[in-house]
């Protein structure tokens, strides 16, 4: 007994003086924390790219697997990692070669035709003006400016490749984990199956049977939701790109597949992307007519808005199986608490809790515990 109660004593002694420990030095610990998270970024980026190219890879490691036969079926997944990497390549390329000289084209006529704007709003300045009795602003200033500024813009655009090949620290930093990034992901893609055995052996090994099946369900659910939920994002995006090319195709037919395309990849990138596709593509119809850009934005705007309250919900939520009016409020309360990081993570976390509390809600109606 006596030395039960040592034991004890000192595991409660030791537990305090950490827990003291812990307390005074808290900044210490999370700039510790912090570092290593910092350090472990390529494993996160490759992790995330690995997941991404996921879907893919499994679809064309089955039909190699299925077409090469036995004797080479063990270069189905190198194959599919490859492939899979080539067409993401092959996607960026070309989406920015066909964007980034179209915008670059519509600023240079845009700055072309900037004497005829100017001259038309003074115009109507000093018509107003008149009509008012007030004096009339002098708009050549704002000429040279706009100029300028359409200038730097297009040899920022134009010369943009030539400023990323500079040498610098931070560069060289962005190359490096962008490098390692893409390692992780080819070996996490490669070796998918056997880390995933490990982790299935490893739980197993420190966690109770029941214990471990739960945990592995629930990883399962919540590698499948996110998968699909990514998935109902791609088609989001084409279904939005596919709407703005046709509503464009009305308003400015030489623009309609291009602006298409930059509203629909725009629609990727959370909260930012609608802002961005909208700045992008009303430049480019502002170089033909600035009264058919403001009708352009209003059709957008209008757009935008059916999409994020019918489209979204309905594609989206189909996807990962969360009814239309939750995947509203997930993003409602998600972007209220947490900001970005809410509005990407609130719609698959929500599904995973709806299809656990789901599983939940139904083991306990059809095995309801005794009562006392």
């Amino acid at each position: 007994m006596p030395n039960r109660w040592m034991k004890s004593i000192l595991l409660v002694i030791t537990y305090t003086v950490l827990l003291v420990l812990a307390i005074v030095k808290i900044d210490g610990i999370f700039g510790v924390a912090g570092q290593v998270l910092y350090s472990c970024r390529p494993l996160f980026i490759g992790f995330a790219i690995a997941f991404v190219l996921n879907r893919p890879c499994t679809f064309f490691c089955k039909n190699y697997e299925r077409n090469l036969g036995q004797r080479y079926q063990k270069l189905g997944r190198p194959l599919a990692v490859l492939t899979s990497y080539l067409v993401l390549i092959a996607v960026m390329v070309a989406l920015f070669s066909f964007v980034l000289p179209q915008v670059a084209a519509s600023i240079q006529t845009l700055a072309y035709s900037l004497n005829g704007y100017i001259a038309n709003l003074q115009q109507i300045i000093n018509s107003i003006a008149s009509y008012l009795d007030l004096e009339a602003l002098d708009l050549s200033g704002l000429k040279t400016f706009l100029n300028d500024f359409l200038k730097n813009m297009l040899v920022s655009i134009t010369s943009a490749a030539g400023h990323v090949m500079n040498v610098t620290g931070s560069i060289l930093s962005m190359f490096v984990t962008l490098v390692l990034s893409i390692v992780f992901s080819i070996y996490m893609l490669a070796g998918k199956d056997t880390l995933l055995n490990q982790g299935r052996i490893l739980l197993r090994a420190y966690l109770p049977k029941r214990y471990a099946n739960t945990v592995l369900g629930v990883i399962h659910l919540t590698a499948n939701t996110f998968s699909n939920f990514v998935s109902g994002q791609v088609v989001e995006a084409c279904i939005l790109g596919f709407l703005c090319a046709i509503g464009t195709f009305f308003i400015q037919p030489d623009y309609a597949l291009l602006i298409g395309v930059i509203v629909g990849v725009s629609a990727l990138i959370p909260v930012a992307g609608a802002y961005i596709g909208a700045i992008l593509s009303a430049f480019l119809v502002l170089m033909v007519s600035p009264v058919r850009a403001l009708v352009f934005l209003v059709f957008l705007s209008i757009l935008q808005q059916i999409e994020g309250n019918v489209i979204y919900p309905r594609v989206v939520g189909t996807s990962i199986g969360l009814p239309g009016i939750w995947v509203l409020a997930a993003v409602t309360v998600g972007g209220g608490l947490f900001g970005l990081l809410g509005v990407l993570l609130s719609v698959p976390v929500a599904s995973v809790l709806y299809a656990l509390l789901k599983q939940d809600v139904c083991r306990r109606i059809d095995h309801p515990k005794p009562t006392k």
